[in-house]
This record gives structure tokens, sequence and C-alpha cells, in this order.
């Protein structure tokens, strides 16, 4: 008899909410976004609602607007050391670019926070576009977006062979015998790319969890196909149930068929930002009330860099339609961003005016954005979930705290009733709650002959 399917359920933490204008909003904390024991009692709330993991992008340079907006983050992997300390069973998911970072310092830092926190860390693997974050690292120009990929294969391989190359047994501390490592059982992975290269074996002792979960965010046709060699969850974006359907089914075939992974161990985990209301109508009204707050001077510099647009989109009138023309057709790495096909999509289907765009992207930068009763919210995750959509849900709160509260309160109940959603929790490491198995080192006897 199989196990029956459990929702996973991820907090997607923003500093002030997802919904750009949130740092403006009355209820949100805007004067603890710099507080570490804020982020500590969000994570706090999400283990006391049984959530899978929490999650930390990340940005490696300051972003566009951030005279109007709070756009600035935190280094996530110090951020969840600290949020693991104050925690005992929920994972943190930290983002970290294989373009400026090298395998054998993430492999570090992964690997001991793994460590101290029980076997609770995921990473996010994300390649990194901006001009501006390359020049902040030494580049004089960004990394295009094909050789970005290829870079981030020999990452994924260099840095699985790191965490690998202890194997489980090799850590003996064994004081009667004098044995303190089984050095038969180390080993160099002495890996050699076109980019990267690493000779020597991970000074940490496998952890907890083998590695860490692989995460991985990227929609495009090169992502898609790393997701599917690579990644054990994905979070994706989409505006309808069938567009995410056939993500969902493409992503999974590829694993299976190209890959021979399992389909249960990747997960698609969609972005939903709830404004939730007793009423319809109160939740639309809080949803208007945050749109309200939106300042077009940093809307309009977002989609011109979404969209890679040449023309500044400060002079057009807000209430006219978007001028469609402008968009570029011979740009192929702007068009290889999923985020871009989105934004494309919106603008060809549903014809909006300027402001209704950026109003629309407001809430959540093209993820779901959804006003409803806890019902109606608990209703569209039920579908998704069920109509091979979605395997969970990055739950993305248009304000912190005050719309994760409501929604641990309101929402997660009625999904537990349902028989959707876990009472507690039944394992300890991110693993557990995702249902995934540790893998073997690749350096075991029977990992080789495969």
């Amino acid at each position: 008899m199989s196990k029956k399917r459990s929702l996973t359920l991820n907090l997607f933490i923003y500093p002030n909410g997802h919904h750009e204008a949130a740092w403006r909003y009355s209820k949100a904390a805007r004067e603890r976004i710099l507080d570490v024991r804020f982020y500590q009692e969000l994570a706090q709330q999400a283990e006391t609602a049984k959530f899978d993991a929490v999650f930390f992008a990340d940005g490696l340079g300051i972003g566009d607007g951030v005279r109007y907006a709070s756009r600035f983050h935190l280094e996530p992997i110090t951020l969840i050391n600290a949020l693991a300390a104050a925690t005992q069973k929920i994972g943190f998911i930290a983002t970290a670019s294989t373009s400026f970072y090298d395998p054998y310092t993430l492999a570090r830092l992964l690997g001991s926070t793994d460590h101290w926190s029980g076997g609770r860390v995921g990473w996010n693997i994300v390649t990194t576009s901006l001009k501006s974050a390359a020049q902040n690292y030494g580049h004089a120009q960004y990394i295009p977006h094909t050789l970005r990929y290829e870079r981030a294969h020999e990452f994924v391989q260099a840095i699985t062979r790191l965490w690998d190359s202890w194997e489980d047994e090799a850590f003996v501390n064994d004081a009667a015998s004098g044995i303190f490592a089984d050095t038969e059982r180390i080993h160099a992975p002495n890996f050699i790319g076109k980019h990267l290269s690493v000779k020597g074996a991970l000074n940490v002792p496998r952890s907890p969890q083998g590695r860490p979960v692989y995460v991985q965010a990227g929609s495009s046709e090169d992502g898609r196909q790393f997701a599917a060699q690579y990644a054990e969850a994905i979070f994706t974006a989409h505006q309808s149930l069938e567009s995410a359907q056939a993500f969902y089914r493409d992503v999974k075939q590829r694993a299976s068929q190209q890959f021979a992974r399992h389909p249960d161990h990747v997960k698609i985990l969609p972005g939903l930002s709830p404004f939730i209301g007793s009423t319809e109508a109160e939740a639309l009204t809080l949803q208007r009330e945050f749109n309200e707050l939106v300042q077009p001077e940093f809307s309009l510099l977002q989609l011109k860099n979404q969209l890679g647009l040449e023309v500044d989109l400060r002079g057009h009138n807000l209430d006219a339609p978007f001028p469609r023309h402008l968009i570029p057709d011979n740009n192929p790495d702007q068009q290889a961003h999923s985020r871009f096909q989105l934004i494309v999509d919106i603008i060809d289907r549903e014809k909006p005016t300027l402001r209704q765009l950026i109003q629309r992207l407001a809430g959540a930068r093209g993820h779901f954005v959804l006003a409803g009763t806890p019902e109606q919210i608990a209703n569209h995750i039920e579908t998704w979930f069920t109509q091979g959509a979605a395997d969970g849900i990055n739950v993305m709160p248009p304000w912190l705290p005050g719309g994760f509260e409501v929604f641990t309160r309101e929402v997660v109940p009625i999904l537990r009733k349902r028989g959707l959603f876990r009472e507690d929790y039944s394992g300890s490491t991110l693993r557990d709650h995702l249902g995934l198995p540790r893998p073997a080192s690749l350096y075991t006897p029977n990992q080789q002959a495969a």
C-alpha cells in the first residue's frame, strides 16, 4: 500500500513581505528587518505550524530601486545558522550562486551548518546574471546564460563529490583504538572541468543528511533540464493551473526518462502570495490597499529590467495599454529567463494597462497572488496539489508578520482537516520532512559500480 501524499509547505521570507510596497504598510514590522530575533520568531511560528522549511533568496548587490523599496538581502547562510539555533525540527533553505562561490568554500559552509542543525539544510542552486553582481566580484562582464549553466553543472558535480568524499563510516572517533578517521574511506574528488577544479577531500565529515537537499528555481529550458538532473525540490512561478500542470509533467518526465530518477523525489513547489480576509470583499480591499502604496518609479524600473527594455517607461501613460512593441525580440539571453516569458505571457493574454501590469507584478514578482477567504486559499492549494500541478506550496506572505500569522491560524487548520497536511513531524531532517531518501556516498562500493 503506497503512502499517502503529504503537502509540503515552506515559508519564503522577504524582509518586509513579498508585496513590493509591504514596507509602507502600517502593520508591517519594518523597524525589525535587521533584528535577528524577528526572523527567529518567524521560524519558530513556522515550526509550530509544522512547516517543512524556511527559505531565503539572495542577491549579490544592492537591488535597483532601493530608494523606493527594501531591496537588500541579509546573507542567508549566516542567517539560517542563527535560526537553526532557535528551532528544533524545521528545515532551512539558503540560496548560493554557482557563478561566484567556489565549490570547496560552499561545501564547508553548508556542510558545517547541516551538522550543527542536525540535518536541516537545503541549498537553493542559482546562477547569477546581473552585470552589477559580476562587477562586485571582480568580473568586467556578466557570464552569458549558456556558460552560467555549464559552470553550474560542473559546480554541482564538484560539490557533490566534496560532500560525499567522506563515506559514512570514515568518521570513527574511537578513543580505545586510537583511530579518529578511517583514511581508506576518505576520497579526493580530483575534479577537473572546463570552469572549475577541486582536488582534495572536504575537511568536514559527511553530514547527517549525506548532503544538503538540492533546490532549484529556474524554469527556462536550461533550468528545467538542470532541475530534472539534480534538483530535489523546485521553486516555480505560474499564473494558471494549466501552466503549472504542464511544468509539473515536463520536469518529472525529464527526471524519470532522461536521468532514471524517481518522480516522487522531485518536489514541485509553486509560489503563492495570499491576501486573506474574513470575506472575499475584505481580502480584495486589503489587496487594493497594498496596490495603492505602489510607487510607479520603482515598479517601472523593475519592469524595464525584467523585460530588457531599452526605453524608460516612466514617460508612458500608466492607464494606456502596455506598449508591447517595445519588448525586444533579439535578446536571446533575456528571453532565456523564465520570468521574462511569464510577464510576456501576461501581456499577450490579458492586454493590461501599464498600471494594471505593475500592480499585478507588485504582489510577488510573477508568482500567483490570490485574495480570498481562508477556505478559498485552501481550495486553491488543494486543487493544485490534487490536480497534478504541485507537491506543495511556497507561502509568500504579502507582509510580515501578520500575513503569515493569519495563514497559519486560518488556512493551515483547514488543510489539516482535509487530510492534506501533517499534524506533526515524523522525522528530524529536512529530507525526512520532504520524503526524500538519504543518498549514499558516490564513493561507496555499490555506488562506484553503478
